[in-house]
């Protein structure tokens, strides 16, 4: 069995300065191999007050999808716990370029001596992290350098479908998993294209075209908030025939 564990949902700049949800990241673990995907503002502090306690010491590796701070804030306390401040040299850290190099920068440079490893992510690409086996998506149509993943957890793949704006092309990238949990900033589309996220529209065509066994909605903005999330999820439920669920801080899936 596996396990995903998303300690945060918050998914706009309103939502996480304001902590009207979590903005801290999502803890996978699956045969003794543990991982931490996108350790936004605050995930130190809710691994510490998760039940059962996740004990940062015992992660294998971090990754990043891209750079923005509400999915890479706090990578670099993560790092140095992990390591118990470059003490115990372990852990690896996928991230794209852009996390690593040049004004977007976010993993400061005496902390990588620290780990064991430091992987630059490419599109369409196989990693392998203890019993953890997993793929990226191509890359996403976003305001920095993104990738999704596909992993490989508990006999079944698990698509996290991060931060983008929608395209065909996402979904060929993950049509071939049974589970589904997207990234749902927005109710409505925005009239801006600076404003790069998925709405509902788009998560409809999504799982209309895929049809996994099970879709998880998160890391949502205020238009989501306002719209209730766990209505939305039951409204798409009832349309698609799926199984749709809204998340919720802490919200733990046994795979």
């Amino acid at each position: 069995m596996a396990i995903v564990k998303i300690l945060g949902t918050a998914g706009a700049r309103y939502v996480v300065a304001k902590q009207l949800r979590s903005s801290a990241g999502t803890y996978v673990e699956h045969e003794g191999t543990r991982l931490m995907l996108d350790p936004g503002p605050g995930t130190l502090v809710r691994m510490a007050s998760a039940k059962p306690r996740l004990e940062v010491e015992k992660l294998h590796g971090i990754l990043l999808s891209h750079a923005h701070l509400d999915h890479s804030n706090d990578v670099n306390i993560l790092i140095d716990a992990l390591t118990e401040g470059g003490f115990k040299r372990r852990g690896v850290l996928l991230a794209p370029k852009e996390c690593l190099e040049g004004d977007t920068a976010v993993v400061l440079r005496y902390l990588r001596p620290f780990l064991k490893e430091i992987r630059v992510l490419q599109p369409e690409t196989s990693y392998q992290i203890g019993k953890i086996r997993l793929r990226t998506s191509g890359r996403h149509y976003h305001t920095a350098e993104t990738y999704g993943f596909i992993m490989e957890l508990g006999g079944q793949k698990v698509g996290f479908v991060v931060d983008t704006l929608f395209f065909p092309g996402l979904i060929d990238y993950y049509r071939e998993c049974q589970i589904l949990i997207l990234n749902v900033v927005r109710y409505k589309p925005h009239p801006s294209p600076n404003v790069q996220h998925l709405c509902v529209k788009d998560v409809e065509e999504i799982l209309e075209a895929i049809r996994p066994q099970k879709a998880i909605l998160t890391h949502f903005g205020m238009t989501m908030i306002r719209a209730r999330p766990h209505q939305v999820a039951e409204k798409l439920s009832r349309k698609l025939g799926l199984e749709v669920l809204a998340a919720y801080d802490g919200l733990t899936l046994e795979i």
